[in-house]
């Protein structure tokens, strides 16, 4: 656990670019710092490593003062990794990997092992070990990131906007691999990004800071979304933080129609021929496009994107709807094999449900827990 204790910096021009941060940071958790900028994101993650030295309050790993560790032996403890990846580009993918367990005493066979082994779990392909930074991709180059900052096996990830410098698609990507490795390897992580979407897609607990350092609210993606702290939280989060409150919301209920699924070269039965519109599939039954029953051989219109039924959330699912000329949500499986199709009506629809499940549950769980009627005041104003 990483515990900040009403922790500051000012430097020595005035400027105070953290003031008086109080949190903690859980075990095998991902704790993610967003705000705008200047709120003192990056600085409050080097302070724990001791990059930049607070100007006061205490910084606690697992219960002892950072400041009363060597300083190298602190960070050797701790994986960094940066925008860019900070890759030495004088040394090969497997000897950057191995900086660290060489710097600790692994013989060079031993530091090559234990790159092979942590690129296999980042999804590096190990024809890349003898490459040079510069001779891979921004994706690639972030994964070496990882890497190396796992390869001391240290229990803290400091992580300062490591994805920011990638397009969308790889950025999603290495999101994924991310959870993923999390999962396996449960690391105490530091997380900065500007991207409230990231925030929320990855962190198990968010703090948000206001410009000059302070701490505006901190808790779990869920119930930030649903009850920010106040109007500066609210405005951060955005006015489309209802539709991101979906991602917590999953698309196993929707129930998903096959009619309208129409495999290439099949010809379509009366009833099918009665909608408006047909999913072509492949003889995979993967989505091809959407055509009208009457004109089968015209081009067909894209489906979007699809939705994996199941794991990927209502959020997802009402994008595929809305992004589809159609008007129509396609489910696929893990595979990308197509499970059926759902309307934005229909999506609605669960979405309402999902809703009165959570209310139920939240109702039940109030009633179950002893209130004491003696405490309660009339508040002045009814919630928006």
């Amino acid at each position: 656990m990483i515990t900040f204790e009403n922790i500051s910096k000012k430097y020595p021009d005035g400027t105070e670019a953290v003031a008086g941060l109080s949190l903690e940071a859980p075990d095998a958790a991902i704790t993610v710092l967003v705000g705008p900028s200047g709120c003192g994101k990056t600085t409050t993650l080097r302070m724990t490593n001791r990059l930049v030295e607070p100007s006061g309050g205490r910084i606690l790993i697992d219960g002892v003062d950072i400041r009363d560790r060597p300083v190298t032996q602190l960070r050797r403890g701790i994986g960094y990794v940066i925008q860019q990846a900070g890759l030495f580009p004088h040394r090969t993918v497997a000897d950057n990997i191995a900086t660290v367990p060489r710097l600790l005493g692994v013989d060079r066979r031993g530091g090559r092992r234990r790159a092979q082994e942590l690129m296999e779990l980042v999804g590096l392909d190990p024809v890349l070990a003898g490459r040079y930074p510069h001779q891979l991709s921004g994706g690639q180059q972030q994964r070496v990131g990882v890497a190396r900052a796992l390869a001391a096996d240290p229990e803290i990830l400091l992580m300062d906007e490591p994805f920011s410098a990638v397009d969308p698609i790889v950025r999603k990507s290495l999101q994924d691999e991310f959870l993923q490795i999390q999962a396996e390897v449960g690391k105490t992580i530091l997380f900065v990004t500007h991207d409230i979407d990231e925030a929320i897609r990855i962190g198990d607990k968010i703090a948000v800071l206001r410009e000059g350092g302070h701490l505006a609210q901190f808790a779990p993606p869920k119930e930030l979304l649903e009850k920010p702290a106040d109007e500066f939280v609210e405005r951060f989060l955005g006015l489309d933080r209802g539709v991101r409150s979906l991602t917590f919301l999953p698309s196993g209920g929707l129930v998903l129609r096959t009619e309208p699924v129409l495999t290439v070269g099949a010809a379509p039965t009366p009833a099918q021929s009665a909608l408006p519109w047909l999913l072509l599939v492949d003889g995979e039954r993967r989505p091809v496009g959407w055509v009208r029953p009457d004109r089968l051989d015209a081009t067909p219109i894209t489906i979007g994107h699809s939705f994996v039924s199941g794991s990927d959330s209502l959020r997802a699912a009402l994008d595929a709807a809305v992004l589809c000329p159609t008007g129509w949500a396609t489910g696929v499986d893990a595979q990308g094999r197509v499970l059926g199709v759902a309307s934005q009506d229909e999506i609605a629809v669960e979405i309402r449900a999902a809703h009165d499940r959570t209310v139920e549950d939240w109702l039940a769980q109030a009633s179950a827990e002893p209130r004491d009627v003696s405490a309660a005041r009339p508040t002045g104003s009814v919630g928006r």
